[in-house]
């Protein structure tokens, strides 16, 4: 029998939506096993969509421009491209900018102050885990192109 083997991906590397799938379930869990006093009530917290939906539509803006140019969207694969262009202007990583501000989209919603210690930890966890290294490996890849991109353009915004 052949068992065909899933090469999408590198072995033991887990890619950023689980990490914001599981911060999104940290936070609601937190809401309520420790959810503290509300600090943000109706119809205030609403006002999460705001975050909620710009982070969603940045990543899907993002997420488009890699398909039009025909670049690898995971992390620790080679970019076939250096998109420089939409939002990518303004932040060199957009989508992982986009998944915090769903995060604080859903600590606003949530409405409780313990939900948002997952924020900082996820900042943290994207940078190191993600942004760190996609940054050296864009520097081998496309050398001093990227490295004037760099100097014009934050890393977040």
């Amino acid at each position: 029998m052949d068992v065909e083997v899933d090469r999408s991906r590198p072995r033991g590397k887990v890619l950023p939506p689980v990490y914001f799938g599981v911060s999104i379930l940290a936070m609601v869990g937190l809401r309520f096993l420790l959810s503290g006093p509300q600090v943000i009530g109706s119809p205030w917290r609403y006002l999460g969509l705001l975050p909620l939906g710009l982070g969603a539509g940045l990543n899907v803006v993002a997420d488009r421009l890699f398909k039009k140019y025909k670049t690898e969207v995971k992390p620790f694969r080679d970019s076939s491209a250096l998109v420089t262009e939409g939002p990518y202007r303004f932040s060199r990583h957009p989508m992982y900018l986009g998944g915090i501000l769903m995060l604080l989209g859903i600590g606003v919603l949530l409405g409780t102050a313990v939900p948002f210690v997952v924020v900082p930890v996820m900042f943290w966890i994207t940078t190191l885990r993600f942004v760190v290294p996609e940054e050296a490996a864009m520097e081998r890849q496309f050398g001093e192109r990227y490295l004037d991109y760099k100097r014009r353009v934050r890393r977040w915004i």
